[in-house]
């Protein structure tokens, strides 16, 4: 019988035809490389993780499209030879904060506190958005700061750094935490304020506020007037945390409403 190459063994697949997998074992971990057509692509991984294994002087930026491993497998082989720490996902520590790799020109930095929720995610990107699965579902990774999947940049959050890739708490501020709420800065940069606007078929400002937590609460009376006029819509409330229900009906009851959201009704929407 013939043997593998070092590194090598040979798998079926369900139509029996043979296939390839790679494998390497270091400080007793065994890691898998990836499956190959044939016995010498698979053979070649083998080698090239040893000799990242095996010198420092080998970094990621060595990484050509022509690597037998995936960019994903370098990021992975490096970081445990450097860190001592084996991760499945393309992570890279650093001391304080840690690198998911996407690419090799595309990584995002998360918080250390983050390490044990991303070393077993998987991060898609779609149409500019960043997702994990959790749970069966698609998550928008912003949801975790508490941002809402329709928040856009610059408007609803910001990055302080203005590095879009840097996911690290620190760096992100959220301007406009609350359905229907934008921030808005007052005259001659007087401080902040929050305009409500709600959209039936268009939209409609409902009032200013000088309080994030008021303009949230206008919003939900502004949803009660309407509903009470006949216009039955699917609108999100906003949930206020922190705030009693007499606190609540109190605020409630003294804010005022824009006049023009009392008079529409379904017939002039």
């Amino acid at each position: 019988m013939k043997k593998n190459l070092p590194g090598v063994y040979a798998a079926k697949k369900k139509d029996n035809s043979i296939y390839y997998r790679s494998s390497i074992t270091l400080r007793e971990k065994h890691i898998s490389l990836g499956s190959y057509p044939d016995e010498w692509s698979a053979h070649s991984a083998y080698t090239q993780a040893r000799s990242i294994a095996g010198t420092d002087r080998i970094s990621l930026d060595d990484y050509c499209p022509e690597s037998p491993l995936s960019f994903s497998k370098w990021v992975i082989l490096i970081n445990f030879r450097d860190n001592g720490l084996y991760f499945s996902m393309p992570i890279y520590l650093k001391k304080k904060y840690f690198l998911y790799y996407l690419s090799p020109s595309y990584a995002l930095k998360f918080d250390i506190d983050d390490l044990f929720y991303y070393s077993s995610k998987k991060i898609m990107r779609r149409g500019g958005h960043l997702f994990v699965n959790d749970y069966g579902m698609q998550c928008n990774i912003l949801n975790r700061y508490g941002i809402k999947n329709y928040a856009v940049c610059g408007k609803d959050y910001r990055f302080i750094n203005d590095d879009p890739t840097d996911f690290r708490y620190e760096n992100i501020e959220i301007l406009n935490r609350f359905h229907g709420v934008t921030c808005i800065n007052g005259k001659n940069h007087t401080g902040r304020f929050y305009k409500v606007r709600i959209h039936v078929r268009s939209y409609y400002v409902v009032g200013v506020y000088e309080e994030e937590t008021k303009a949230a609460i206008a919003y939900n009376k502004a949803v009660d007037i309407l509903k009470k006029n006949g216009i039955d819509r699917n609108f999100a409330l906003n949930y206020i945390e922190g705030l009693s229900p007499a606190a609540y009906a109190d605020i409630y009851s003294n804010l005022p409403i824009s006049p023009g959201i009392y008079r529409l009704t379904p017939e002039n929407t």
